[in-house]
């Protein structure tokens, strides 16, 4: 299978056709991004390890969580073919400890554990910042039908409760994570993008260390290590 047209370039990835309609292939960057793209970096060995273990989370949550996703197969280091899908443009959230932006909205420290997940929408489009919308919203502006919404909502909420029974195994706190969702050509919903360091807040059970885009986006400084400690600690689960 070979790359054919470039058909989009985001933030930190590119998508290529192919010989094949259904397929395409994406390609990990290095590049590194926070604040819609105001700040600018990169992060060395990234794509290769944000493939790596988007791919191998996949697999579980498929095999394990019975959650489909657009995956066929890794090709390369920073390339893997996935099925074709119109991404629903929606960033779906899921928090289990306060941090980040829920931390400034609601006044609360960061790292209170919650008593139970919080499942957040924000409307994709970086010229908007990404602003919050709820299920009025999005059904309203047609983004999801009433169908669709729920099937995700369930979804995020599973891959949530299997991966912080992951990550708690591997002495990791899943502080929160960013999901996307594509349709198939025949209507189905799947698990799209990625599960990473640069789309998931990670903590250090013990010591709170971050081991995350956190430590790009807050200047706290080896970024390349903690990347290359969670890909460590995954593989060696």
């Amino acid at each position: 299978m070979e790359k054919r047209d470039l058909m989009y370039e985001g933030k930190a990835k590119k998508v290529f056709s192919t010989d094949d309609e259904a397929i395409c292939i994406v390609s990990y960057k290095d590049d590194a991004t926070a604040f819609n793209g105001e700040k600018k970096g990169t992060i060395r060995g990234k794509g290769v390890i944000n493939n790596k273990i988007t791919n191998y989370l996949m697999k579980r949550l498929e095999k394990e969580a019975g959650i489909p996703t657009h995956l066929i197969e890794e090709l390369s280091d920073t390339d893997t073919a996935v099925r074709k899908v119109s991404i629903v443009p929606l960033e779906v959230i899921v928090r289990n400890i306060i941090a980040g932006s829920l931390s400034k909205r609601v006044g609360i420290e960061e790292g209170v554990v919650l008593p139970r997940p919080v499942l957040e929408f924000c409307y994709k489009d970086d010229a908007l910042g990404d602003p919050m919308v709820n299920d009025s919203h999005i059904l309203a502006l047609g983004w999801a039908t009433e169908e669709e919404l729920e099937t995700i909502k369930d979804y995020a909420l599973r891959v949530n409760s299997y991966l912080r029974d992951f990550f708690s195994s591997i002495g990791i706190d899943l502080v929160d994570f960013k999901l996307e969702f594509g349709r198939t050509p025949d209507g189905r919903i799947v698990l799209a993008d990625e599960i990473s360091p640069d789309t998931c807040r990670f903590w250090d059970s013990k010591t709170k260390k971050k081991l995350d885009k956190d430590r790009f986006r807050r200047d706290l400084g080896d970024a390349e290590g903690a990347y290359k400690e969670m890909l460590t600690r995954i593989f060696g689960a």
